[in-house]
């Protein structure tokens, strides 16, 4: 493999790679290369060099890319850290990858003068490369297995895991989603998830960058600017997670937005509720969700726009470069139709996680099969449909329920804008359901009537037993709810 950044400039120099919509700067991929390979030799000058860890602290901005490809280029391994962390909660993560260096935003500053390390400021950096002069050789043979950065996440564990993302791993990525969605030079996307989390990165960033469209970039989401960017034609395809959807759909200026201009509409991270897939549909919005994670590049499945409203809840197929499996708990192939573990492989696969070899061994089967922990049931054509979490379920009277299904009945309700559902303990059934709503605007939703409203829906022992009305709901950077958080909440 060879670096992409110089390859794409060598291929179309004069197109725009970058707009940052913040300060207005643009960059073609002629002078994204230059600032990458000028960032690579300050890193040299640094005493950067092979396996090196070089910790990123920064809002979203296109000096993030410059960095993970100059650390590409000097053999080094970049760690984008989550800037909504405490200085003592980030301790925990530089002491399990140990950089060398943090480089480190204007608005992080403060942050990075607690973490103890050589820091580099991003006003430091562009007084700096202004001086380096940059290496002006030609390819560099990049390995496919080789470590191109780590991403922590917690999941909705709360135990941090630094999973390997390898350069294969985002070939592999940009192939599912380019050949899912049609990805070519002509598109131009929305940069505004968190960078320290596989959307920002690869959603659809780098694979864009690959293709030769263009990339414009927010520091971090803001529904007004989004919606403006979007009416704007800065973007022909859109990923955003389900909490990005709702905002947008509760904007004062959604119902007479222009939407027009973006052809392919992506979501991910979480199940999209169906009354929220609808308020799109209305709009003549045709929302895929996808199904992946950090540990799968993350694209591994996405439904197809034809099948969306006639598959409602459905995650679509796994795509070119990935194979899925659902298994009972022997790990032996479930019929179609029937609920069981998801298993992945493919060459979007992480080998596994940093300095943890007893989490790479507990991830993978003997076969090399990826668990991932999601309960999900195939149909006779392939298309999967996720269910929830393994470790989500639990058991009420003895039945299994899943908090996924309890959920999108409470969601069917007009006064429901959120909702998320846990087992407590309860001395006569074991465990029940306890609720937890996020209300719609202005609605005063009552506990009995939303039970009796599920019990129309779903049976009798998969009703909460216990609703509570709540302000908001905690979740991890990929709009997931943190319910190990509710239980603790719950004790």
């Amino acid at each position: 493999m060879f670096d992409f950044a110089r390859r794409r400039a060598a291929l179309s120099p004069d197109r725009l790679a970058f707009v940052e919509a913040a300060g207005g700067r643009s960059f073609t991929y002629r002078a994204f290369d230059d600032r990458a390979e000028r960032a690579a030799q300050l890193l040299r000058e640094l005493g950067i060099g092979p396996g090196d860890r070089i910790a990123l602290l920064m809002l979203n901005e296109v000096a993030f890319f410059e960095f993970i490809f100059a650390t590409a280029r000097v053999g080094a391994i970049a760690v984008p850290l989550n800037w909504r962390l405490a200085a003592g909660e980030l301790r925990a993560i530089l002491a399990d990858c140990a950089p060398r260096l943090l480089v480190h935003d204007a608005t992080h500053r403060d942050t990075a003068a607690q973490l103890d390390l050589p820091s580099l400021s991003l006003a430091e950096y562009e007084r700096r490369i202004a001086k380096v002069e940059p290496d002006r050789l030609g390819d560099r043979a990049w390995s496919a297995d080789g470590i191109w950065y780590l991403l922590y996440t917690s999941g909705t564990t709360g135990r941090a895991k630094a999973v390997i993302q390898t350069f294969g791993m985002a070939l592999a990525n940009y192939v599912n989603l380019s050949q899912a969605i049609g990805l070519t030079a002509a598109d131009r996307t929305l940069n505004f998830l968190p960078l320290f989390h596989t959307a920002g990165i690869n959603l659809h960033t780098l694979p864009t960058l690959i293709a030769g469209g263009m990339v414009t970039i927010l520091p971090k989401f803001d529904a007004d600017q989004v919606l403006a960017a979007i009416e704007g034609g800065a973007a022909t395809c859109f990923f955003g997670v389900p909490t990005v959807y709702q905002a947008l759909a509760l904007h004062p200026r959604f119902a007479a937005a222009d939407l027009s201009r973006v052809r392919s509409w992506a979501c991910g991270g979480a199940p999209l509720s169906e009354p929220l897939l609808r308020t799109f549909l209305d709009r003549g919005v045709r929302v895929c969700a996808g199904y992946g994670m950090t540990e799968t590049g993350p694209t591994l499945c996405l439904m197809d726009p034809a099948a969306v409203e006639a598959r409602i809840g459905s995650s679509g197929k796994a795509q070119i470069l990935s194979c899925l499996r659902i298994v009972d708990a022997e790990g032996k192939d479930v019929a179609a139709g029937i609920s069981g573990e998801v298993l992945v492989k493919g060459s979007n696969v992480t080998p596994g996680y940093w300095n943890n070899e007893g989490a790479t061994r507990a991830a993978f089967t003997p076969e090399g099969w990826l668990k991932t922990g999601d309960v999900g049931r195939l149909d006779a054509e392939g298309y999967v449909t996720i269910v929830d979490r393994i470790k989500d379920m639990f058991i009420s009277g003895g039945e299994n329920v899943y908090p996924a299904e309890v959920e999108h009945a409470l969601l069917a309700h007009p006064e429901v804008l959120e909702a998320a559902v846990i087992g407590v303990a309860d001395e006569r059934w074991g465990e029940v359901g306890r609720a937890f709503i996020v209300p719609r605007a202005n609605a005063r939703p009552e506990p009995e009537r939303l039970r009796a409203f599920c019990r129309e829906r779903i049976a009798g022992y998969k009703v909460p037993k216990i609703i509570l009305v709540v302000a908001d709901l905690p979740r991890t950077a990929a709009g997931k709810v943190q319910k190990h958080v509710l239980r603790q909440q719950a004790v």
